[in-house]
């Protein structure tokens, strides 16, 4: 993994700690919420506040989510916004700590210029003993305070102050003032600086979760469905009638019809549909060149077509799938009809534009690995654990290809690949998004429709 983090790909972007005062923060904050300190006084943390050398060293990477469930933060800056969010465990995490650090990113600025914000996204339930339980995982409830308490002075002074506007007799009650002065002390002129966070609360309903071995739980769809990583009959009696594993091809390409969630993309708007496929074929023979034990040093793309010329007979199915398709997109012909059981399909696809994208785009990474880059981009916990497992070439050749074509324009190859991100607020969906154009998709599937 060390070849990833000097190239960024690993713990990148995290932020730097250092210098007695912002350490002490991070302390006081620490303490705050579990009670322990860290030695250390310069170091790195995430979107949640975690950091890689504090879990090093108390030996408990979950040292702010325990249990993996309702995970702790401290906020040292709002430009932790920029940061990953690592250890994931629920795919929305980021998303809802994100927004909630840009919904409140004035009061958040002021409250951390003095002191740590440390809070947790409380889910409905402490615990997932059973995968029953992540149905109760629907809403997420942001608690958040300074380690001096700023917010719930404020929030109490609040109080106090109406009941002095409300009460007759308020000017001549000495305890009521006060307190009230006592509290200002705290948290400031709340008149002129009110300190108050807003949008505290988020719904999960749609999620990709690590816990039982991995799960992509659907229930906002019009056809709702859990597809398990691992054996489906962990979730044999959980409250969803379709459960299926990504070994059911055919089910999941029909539940992505059903709900409009994908869409073919040589059929996509505004891409270069056959880059994007050439693309993918150059991976594919990475792979293939890698188990051969082939030297991929410095491969170009052009020598990697050369190789897979001469290793035509030795390649996949899916990379004679996705030729197929590039021959079409940039000639014509005859229409290669490819369905779900075709090796190809799932690299043919990516996710329509609906408040489904991300988790659509992430359980496609799943279903074609061997597209590294869009492995990386949409679910990085798996890219890491299969890294791991690559031979060197491979390793090396992939983490060169990243650094190089992907870091230095990451906005522009996201735009490239999935099209233009979505707003925060429409990430979070609350309902089923109905469309023309997905409703005959949903009839016909997004093969049944095409025509050159």
């Amino acid at each position: 993994m060390k070849r990833l983090i000097e190239k960024g790909l690993m713990f990148g972007n995290l932020y730097r700690v250092t210098g007695a005062a912002m350490v002490e923060r991070y302390n006081r904050a620490l303490e705050h919420l579990t009670g322990r300190r860290t030695g250390l006084t310069d170091f790195h943390i995430d979107l949640s506040g975690y950091s890689p050398e504090v879990g090093d060293e108390f030996d408990d990477d979950l040292y702010l989510n325990h249990r993996g469930v309702n995970r702790q933060f401290i906020l040292l800056s709002t430009d932790q916004k920029r940061c990953p969010l690592l250890n994931v465990k629920f795919s929305t995490s980021r998303e809802i700590l994100k927004r909630f650090i840009t919904e409140n990113e004035a009061q958040l600025f002021a409250l951390t210029a003095t002191d740590a914000v440390a809070g947790e996204m409380v889910n409905s339930v402490f615990d997932v003993s059973t995968p029953a339980r992540l149905f109760d995982v629907g809403q997420v409830e942001i608690e958040a305070d300074t380690t001096t308490g700023t917010i719930a002075h404020a929030e109490k002074l609040h109080g106090l102050v109406e009941r002095f506007r409300r009460e007759e007799d308020g000017w001549f009650d000495d305890v009521l003032i006060a307190e009230m002065i006592g509290l200002a002390q705290k948290s400031g002129d709340i008149t002129r600086n009110p300190v108050r966070l807003e949008h505290r609360s988020y719904s999960q309903p749609d999620f990709w979760t690590a816990h039982f071995g991995g799960a992509y739980l659907f229930q906002s769809v019009a056809h709702p469905a859990l597809i398990a990583c691992g054996d489906k009959e962990v979730f044999r009696d959980v409250p969803i009638p379709k459960v299926f594993d990504l070994t059911e091809r055919n089910r999941i390409a029909r539940f992505f019809e059903l709900n409009g969630l994908v869409e073919p993309v040589v059929k996509a708007r505004g891409v270069d549909a056959a880059a994007i496929l050439r693309q993918k074929m150059d991976f594919i023979v990475v792979d293939a060149a890698a188990d051969l034990g082939l030297d991929l040093a410095g491969r170009s793309r052009a020598d990697l077509r050369r190789l897979a010329r001469d290793q035509v007979d030795r390649l996949p199915d899916a990379y004679h799938g996705l030729r197929d398709l590039v021959r079409w997109a940039e000639a014509g012909g005859r229409w290669p009809r490819i369905d779900s059981d075709d090796a190809a399909y799932f690299y043919s696809l990516r996710a329509a534009d609906t408040p489904w994208k991300d988790l659509v785009n992430m359980l496609l990474a799943e279903l074609a690995p061997l597209d590294i880059r869009q492995l990386f981009i949409c679910h990085k916990e798996l890219f890491y654990q299969l890294y791991r497992g690559w031979p060197d070439a491979k390793r090396s050749f992939v983490a060169d290809f990243l650094a190089r074509e992907y870091q230095v324009d990451k906005a522009g190859a996201r735009a490239a690949l999935f099209g233009s991100e979505p707003d925060m607020a429409n990430r979070m969906p609350s309902a089923p998004v109905k469309d023309p154009v997905q409703e005959i998709v949903r009839r016909v599937g997004p093969w049944g429709a095409v025509r050159r």
